[in-house]
């Protein structure tokens, strides 16, 4: 299997930090956030990673280069306006040629990517999304409903207080930007910019294309692209309350 990690976002709000490098280079306990995404993926054998670059992309190059120092191999795509989250796809559709992974670049996590791929497989999915629960009452970016059989029935970008509301449960399920997708899924992305959470995962449920939701149980997840949330990962990892299982 093969993998992007998507590294082409501005991270405007982890200025001043991103003026001079880009988001996927900012430190945790003396390493870059990428160098962790390379190292979960090689845990799992997944070598052949690309990589989208936009803001200041020679600071990723120069750091990781061909990624033979880090045990993968990497290849790189660069665009002079973002692409979104899909729409970087459009610049590797010949390297996709079989299910492969997808993780946001602002992401540090030790997932269980053997289980999340699995299920991926046993659903027979065109794509699965690892979600996590979170009390209703916390402020989220997504929504999404999913049935018994973790089959996906609507995805909600930026929902609504009354669309949050309407959970039944006391937690909802939210998306942490870690998918395995099939390579099919390039059929259903239009050239130029699209975004999984606003045009594409909506869309593909509309059609009632099988799409599936994992549920990250028992492993470490901390989105880092605000400052406060990026603080708190380098306290949790550079204090040892956290070991990451990489």
């Amino acid at each position: 299997m093969k993998a992007l990690i998507l590294c082409a976002g501005k991270g405007e709000r982890l200025l001043p930090l991103t003026a001079t490098i880009p988001k996927p280079m900012v430190q945790i306990a003396g390493k870059p956030l990428l160098s962790y995404n390379l190292q979960l993926c090689r845990k799992y054998g997944i070598n052949e990673i690309a990589i989208n670059t936009s803001h200041l992309p020679e600071k990723i190059k120069s750091f990781f280069k061909d990624g033979s120092e880090f045990g993968v191999n990497l290849h790189y795509s660069h665009e002079p306006e973002l692409l979104g989250t899909s729409g970087a796809l459009n610049n590797f559709r010949d390297f996709f040629t079989e299910d492969f992974l997808v993780i946001y670049g602002d992401n540090l996590t030790d997932l269980n990517l053997e289980s999340l791929i699995s299920f991926h497989k046993e659903k027979k999915s065109l794509a699965t999304l690892a979600l996590r629960r979170k009390p209703k009452e916390y402020e989220t970016q997504s929504l999404i409903f999913a049935d018994n059989d973790m089959r996906i029935s609507k995805f909600i970008e930026k929902p609504s207080p009354e669309q949050v509301e309407a959970v039944s449960s006391e937690f909802k399920l939210i998306n942490s930007g870690i998918y395995v997708l099939s390579n099919k899924i390039l059929d259903y992305i239009p050239a130029g910019f699209s975004d999984f959470a606003y045009n594409i995962f909506p869309s593909l449920i509309s059609a009632n294309h099988p799409i599936h939701g994992f549920i990250m149980d028992s492993c470490y997840f901390r989105e880092v692209g605000k400052m406060e949330k990026y603080k708190r990962a380098r306290q949790e990892i550079e204090s040892g309350e956290i070991k990451l299982n990489l």
